[in-house]
């Protein structure tokens, strides 16, 4: 295969892990959210440092609080290395949407995340990641708006419109 070819590939094959984690985050999927990693993985993600396992445990106690979190992310810059390994720095923001009234759980922040990527039985995964915190802005109570009951909201127990069009076409991202 052409190098330039094989390369565009395995950024798209990168690029695409580091959405599903934001998916499996958002939607709290989180055996989507382990598939992003390798098993011996270790992520250090604020006060957190440990493996895959620990991570999926800490972040789901976490999202637990919010009533929606969103990850949106724009800059991902990947770095292939010699043989089976990438650096992939990703720009983005994610909100948070909690119904505690304190001011420092509903909140925006921007990060970054630096990932170690590792190609192994011909699949990219995450090795090693580090999320760093840019900036937080908290979001007062009253600056939310309620979807009206009669749209269509967010759900994050498995039966997302996502999740539900995946599971009609047979399809697992």
């Amino acid at each position: 295969m052409d190098p330039r070819l094989r390369a565009l590939l395995d950024k798209q094959e990168i690029e695409e892990v580091v959405l599903r984690y934001c998916r499996g985050i958002d939607r709290r999927d989180f055996d989507l959210v382990r598939g992003c990693y390798h098993p011996d993985a270790r992520d250090h993600h604020g006060s957190f440092d440990g493996t895959v396992d620990e991570f999926v445990a800490w972040v789901d106690g976490l999202t637990r609080r919010y009533r929606w979190t969103m990850h949106l992310v724009g800059n991902v810059l990947v770095d292939l290395a010699e043989g089976d390994t990438a650096a992939c720095e990703t720009y983005g923001v994610s909100l948070h949407r909690s119904d505690d009234p304190r001011p420092f759980m509903s909140v925006a922040t921007g990060f970054r995340y630096v990932d170690r990527f590792e190609r192994r039985d011909g699949a990219w995964r995450i090795a090693d990641r580090t999320a760093i915190g840019e900036w937080t802005i908290p979001i007062p109570q009253d600056a939310w708006w309620e979807i009206p009951e009669d749209h269509l909201s967010s759900r994050r127990d498995g039966n997302d419109v996502i999740q539900r069009l995946l599971a009609s076409i047979g399809a697992r991202s």
